[in-house]
């Protein structure tokens, strides 16, 4: 049983900076992909950032150059920090996890979610 414990969130102003940190309890000898996803009020749950196991990200246009993503192997943990805050970034942001084990991936584990609020 694979659990994600969100943390970090909370209330930013405009151009403030906040670090998300997402730890896995998780037993696998397999590779783990970790990603960021974010829903907005009203709007569909999209893509932030990810991280593979050789730790290549990958981030949405609207966050590149602003936010970072990386992790730390020994304790399943991945950090997401955000820089240059907008409201538009306001969100609640999920992480997700999914494990690669040769080529086949096994089923998508998801945090409970931790509010952003950006003030302009």
């Amino acid at each position: 049983q694979v659990q994600l414990v969100e943390s970090g969130g909370g209330s930013v102003q405009a151009g403030g900076s906040l670090r998300l940190t997402c730890a896995a309890s998780i037993h696998t000898y397999c590779n783990i992909h970790m990603s960021w996803f974010r829903q907005a009020p009203g709007k569909e749950r999209e893509f932030v950032s990810s991280i593979d196991s050789n730790n290549s990200t990958d981030y949405a246009d609207s966050v590149q150059g602003r936010f970072t993503m990386s992790r730390n192997n020994a304790e399943n943990t991945v950090y997401l920090q955000m820089n240059s805050l907008n409201a538009d970034d306001t969100a609640m942001y999920y992480c997700k996890l999914i494990t690669l084990c040769s080529v086949v991936y096994g089923p998508s584990s998801w945090g409970q979610g931790i509010q952003v609020t950006v003030s302009s």
